[in-house]
């Protein structure tokens, strides 16, 4: 599987290369998230919506979901809450309601004030007493997104970045990262049941590297403002695959001509 995952990852640093400069180089963003799994972020310090201090620690005892987002956005990151509040209302109502919390965090600062991310939360609908829409502080913002894996880099249209869910356990502990806008909804639900029933979590499937495959293909048009599926990378592989197959044809004629000595 982790070699899987080095593919893909390779695969992901040829389209983003080919992409143009200024775009996120996903194949790092992605083995940057991925070595954020099985640590503890610190215990960093954010205001909730209403204005409360609020910490990571206060999170623990139950299974936590973070995602980020960026409150100017107005296409990705509200596709993608909306999507992670889908899977939530699934897991919810297969675990029973109050069995985890949510996190969404807001990483431009200081336009994703409190005030930001209480609009964000009520224009998309997602108000529920265990999902809480926080603003981190400006002075350990680095190392909050460090912790947790999370990369962007400045768009002409705003911000290009990972499409990343992390789940921690009840002890802080990431445990794991879902990646894609619209990521398979029992990617979300089983280890977040594994991580309640304190048994161990399912393992990726195929299902969950064809998320990867779709992120990893996904790039941003700045002419657009929107993202879409890099078509080249696709290009760039059935080329490649020609070339190996012609030349294991070529080579296999040359064997038969050959006499053997």
């Amino acid at each position: 599987m982790r070699a899987a995952i080095r593919l893909l990852a390779a695969l992901a640093f040829v389209s983003a290369t080919t992409a143009g400069a200024g775009t996120l180089e996903v194949g790092r963003a992605l083995e940057r998230s991925e070595a954020a799994v099985g640590t503890v972020p610190a215990n960093h310090v954010f205001t909730t919506a209403d204005g409360r201090r609020i910490d990571l620690a206060s999170l623990r005892g139950k299974p936590l979901v973070v995602n980020f987002v960026y409150t100017g956005c107005f296409q990705i990151c509200p596709t993608t809450t909306r999507h992670l509040a889908r899977a939530v209302e699934r897991a919810e109502a297969a675990l029973g309601p109050g069995r985890f919390q949510v996190a969404t965090i807001g990483f431009n600062l200081p336009f994703d004030s409190p005030e930001a991310m209480r609009d964000f939360g009520r224009r998309h609908g997602l108000a529920r007493a265990n999902w809480f829409f926080l603003s981190p502080h400006a002075e350990s913002l680095e190392r909050l997104l460090d912790d947790f894996g999370f990369t962007y880099v400045a768009s002409p249209r705003g911000f290009d970045h990972l499409l990343q869910a992390t789940i921690l356990d009840a002890e802080g502990r990431i445990v794991r990262q879902l990646y894609g806008e619209t990521f398979a909804l029992d990617a979300l639900v089983e280890p977040l049941k594994a991580l309640t029933l304190n048994a161990p979590l399912p393992a990726w499937d195929l299902g969950a590297l064809a998320e990867r495959v779709r992120l990893l293909c996904t790039v941003y048009d700045p002419v657009a403002g929107e993202y879409r599926l890099d078509y080249a990378l696709f290009s760039e592989l059935a080329a490649g695959l020609l070339v190996l197959s012609v030349t294991a044809v070529f080579l296999l004629r040359h064997r038969r001509r050959t006499p053997n000595l």
